[in-house]
């Protein structure tokens, strides 16, 4: 088992696997892959990612409080229970109107390989 994932065949939580820390982003990977990564975040309130690109789509589910994504410069504001999809290559940027948790899942494209 990778030291940087979460050890597989054991249940866990998404909100209860991550704390908040004050003035600070968190983030923990749940999965790290050539081929992509799932990765939990806690941000404190006022804090976020400032704005870039990725070269592969990003997948943003809010698990708990309300985050602002702004992607190619409009705003898009998510609610716990809530998702979006963030394009490859796109700008984007995400800040926390109240302190958020999240689950970020990135694909990579062209890693993809079928076995048969």
């Amino acid at each position: 088992m990778a030291t940087n994932e979460f050890q597989k065949g054991v249940k866990f939580s998404y909100t209860d696997s991550i704390d908040y820390a004050p003035s600070a982003v968190v983030s923990k990977h749940i999965l790290k892959k050539d081929s992509g990564n799932v990765s939990l975040f806690a941000f404190d309130k006022g804090e976020g990612l400032s704005e870039h690109t990725a070269p592969f789509d990003a997948i943003v589910e809010v698990m708990d409080g309300k985050a602002e994504v702004i992607i190619n410069g409009a705003s898009h504001f998510l609610n716990a229970g809530e998702t979006i999809i963030m394009p490859a290559n796109v700008p984007h940027a995400l800040h926390a109107v109240e302190r958020f948790k999240m689950v970020l899942t990135m694909i990579k494209a062209g890693m993809l390989t079928i076995s048969i």
